[in-house]
């Protein structure tokens, strides 16, 4: 169902029923360990996959800085945060060793 690199290809598929009444496969939720790692400053279109690419030499590994963080969409971790007065804008991550 997932590739073995996913952050999901080892949690157990339940069964779920939606609001419609239809059943569909689905992963529990995960709880996230603490994870350290080292600051980041995003610039200009940095991406999680261009900086897991940089950083582990798989770009398919973006999902291991976005759990370092806590933003649930990895798309939004890119996305300016707070500091809108700034040109550009700047964002600091953590990105984690391994």
């Amino acid at each position: 169902m997932f590739l073995d690199t996913s952050r999901y290809a080892k949690l157990k598929a339940v069964q779920v029923t939606t609001k419609s009444g239809r059943t569909v496969a689905a992963v529990k939720l995960r709880r996230l360990p603490a994870t350290p790692g080292d600051a980041a400053q995003l610039k200009g279109n940095d991406r999680l996959d261009t900086i897991a690419k940089n950083r582990y030499n798989d770009a398919t590994r973006f999902w291991h800085i976005a759990d370092a963080n806590s933003e649930l969409d990895s798309r939004t971790l890119v996305k300016p945060k707070g500091i809108e007065d700034l040109n550009p804008p700047i964002r600091v991550i953590q990105v984690p060793a391994q």
